[in-house]
C-alpha cells in the first residue's frame, strides 16, 4: 500500500521554500535592513536640516512628517516582508516533518483492520535514527525496527512512493509462512480466533485472528477464498534467499534488510511479492491515528 503526501514530494518542496525564504530573510537582516536604515538616517538628517532652516526663517512645520518619512524609508518591500514572515513557519514545519513527525494518509486496505482507508496517521521520524531529509541518509543511530512494528518505508521498486506494512522479519530471521500461519526462527506464532470481520464496502466477511508477533498482539485478516501460495513473486534482489511452494514460502532475511507484510494478509502486496526492504529505505514508525474524517472514533494510538 502506498502513501501519498499532500503535495507529492513535499519534503523537497519544503526544502526549496525554506532555503529560498531563508536567503531572503538573512539578506534582509544582515544587509538590506542596514541599507534602508542608512538611507533613512540620511533622509532624516536632510529633513531636520531643512526644518532648521525654515524655523530660522520663522516658518513652523508639523513634526509628524518626520515619523511618516522614517516609517516609509524603513518599510520592507512586499516581497521581503512576505518572505520574512513565511520563513520561520516554513523552517519549523520542515524541521518537524523531517526530523520528528510526518503525517500520511492511508489510501488502501492492505493494513486493515489495524489501519483503515482514510486514516490520517503520524510517523515517528527519529525512533529508527536521525536521517538527512531528501536523501534519507542515516547520520545518527538510535533504534532498529522490531518485529511487530508498523513501519513506513520507500517502496524498493519505486523509492518515490511511501509504503506502510508490519515488520515480521529483521536481519537474520528465518521466516516461514505456511498455510497462512507465520513461523519465525522455528517458533510458530500464536493465533487467537476473533469474530469474522465485515468489510462494509464490499459486504463480505474475512476470518479475523489476534496474532502475537514478538509480544506485539495485533489483528490480522485471512480470506478463505485466497490460496496459501504466493502467485507470481518478482525476481527481486536476493530472491534466492526465498523458497516458494504450494503451501507458502520460506525466507531468510539478509543483513541490513527487513521483511514486511500487511495485516490484511490476502489483500496486501508486500515482501512476499517484491522482496526485502533495505535499511536506507526506512522512513519511520507509524504509531498514531490523528484523524479520520469519516470516523472520528478511529483517533488514537495503535500497534
Amino acid at each position: 500500500m502506498n502513501l501519498q503526501a499532500i503535495l507529492g514530494n513535499f519534503a523537497l518542496i519544503l526544502f526549496v521554500l525554506t532555503i529560498a525564504t531563508g536567503i531572503v530573510w538573512f539578506l534582509d537582516v544582515f544587509y538590506l535592513a542596514k541599507q534602508r536604515r542608512a538611507k533613512a538616517n540620511a533622509a532624516l538628517a536632510e529633513f531636520d536640516a531643512r526644518n532648521a532652516r525654515l524655523a530660522a526663517d520663522g516658518i513652523k512645520l508639523e513634526q509628524s512628517g518626520r515619523a511618516a518619512l522614517a516609517a516609509n524609508m524603513l518599510r520592507q518591500p512586499t516581497w521581503i516582508e512576505y518572505s520574512g514572515s513565511f520563513f520561520p513557519v516554513i523552517a519549523l514545519v520542515f524541521f518537524l516533518r523531517s526530523f520528528l513527525y510526518e503525517p500520511f494518509k492511508i489510501p488502501s486496505s492492505s493494513m486493515v483492520p489495524t489501519l483503515q482507508i482514510g486514516d490520517l496517521i503520524l510517523v515517528n521520524k527519529f525512533t529508527y535514527g536521525i536521517r538527512l531529509p531528501i536523501v534519507n541518509k542515516k547520520v545518527i543511530e538510535i533504534n532498529n525496527p522490531q518485529r511487530g512494528d508498523v513501519m513506513v518505508f520507500k517502496y524498493p521498486k519505486d523509492p518515490s512512493l511511501d509504503y506502510i506494512k508490519r515488520v515480521v522479519g529483521v536481519p537474520g530471521d528465518k521466516i516461514i509462512y505456511k498455510n497462512k500461519r507465520l513461523t519465525v526462527n522455528g517458533k510458530e506464532l500464536s493465533y487467537r480466533t476473533l469474530p469474522d470481520y465485515l468489510d462494509e464496502e464490499h459486504l463480505s466477511y474475512s476470518k479475523q485472528y489476534m496474532e502475537n508477533l514478538n509480544g506485539v498482539e495485533h489483528k490480522i485478516l485471512n480470506d478463505e477464498r485466497a490460496p496459501s501460495y504466493v502467485p507470481n513473486p518478482d525476481a527481486f534482489p536476493q530472491h534466492e534467499l526465498c523458497n516458494y511452494n504450494t503451501e507458502g514460502f520460506a525466507c531468510t532475511v539478509p543483513a541490513g534488510q527487513y521483511f514486511m507484510m500487511g495485516d490484511n494478509r490476502d489483500n496486501s502486496l508486500d515482501s512476499r511479492y517484491w522482496g526485502f526492504v533495505p535499511d536506507q529505505n526506512i522512513v519511520g514508525k507509524a504509531f498514531f491515528v490523528w484523524m479520520n474524517l469519516s470516523n472520528l472514533k478511529r483517533i488514537g494510538s495503535f500497534q
